[in-house]
């Protein structure tokens, strides 16, 4: 039931972020659909993925959005999102979950069901700050660079 309540309010959510008319609106479904989806990682009892959603996507991500929204003033009302090719991009749309479903099916379609088994927590740190170092720092580096372009261009707009 649980479950069925969260995928309910993340499609809600995911469906006014992509249907809002404000950037800022956006944002924030934003925030809820991803906590849904940290909801669902804790009803599969994989509380560490679930509070690195939330740190990480909900805490960090998006608040580098608003951050870099409001630093650049870019438009954020009706009329920086009105836009005349919203057929085309549902069309576009449509035949991009249409192929995805069809890659996703054909890659597990004919996968055995598996039992949920007990997260392993430093099995992952390990992995996360061994083998995945690399694209772990990549990341930050990007949101940082991210960051900085933000602020250069609000302060190119002040001169």
């Amino acid at each position: 039931v649980i479950f069925t309540v969260l995928g309910l309010i993340g499609i809600g959510a995911a469906l006014r972020l992509v249907t809002a008319k404000n950037v800022v609106h956006a944002a924030l479904y934003l925030v809820v659909a991803l906590g849904t989806v940290a909801g669902v990682f804790l009803l599969l009892a994989a509380e560490f993925v679930a509070w690195v959603q939330i740190l990480i996507y909900v805490g960090a991500i998006v608040v580098l959005l608003l951050f870099s929204l409001m630093l650049t003033r870019a438009p954020i009302g009706r009329e920086a999102l009105d836009n005349q090719q919203r057929v085309m991009a549902a069309v576009v749309a449509i035949i991009v979950l249409a192929g995805l479903a069809f890659l996703v099916q054909d890659a597990f379609g004919d996968l055995p069901s598996v039992g949920l088994q007990r997260a392993q927590t430093a099995r992952m740190g390990v992995e996360l700050f061994s083998t995945f170092v690399l694209p772990f720092e990549v990341v930050s580096y990007l949101l940082l660079a991210a960051l900085v372009g933000a602020i250069v261009l609000a302060r190119r707009d002040e001169r």
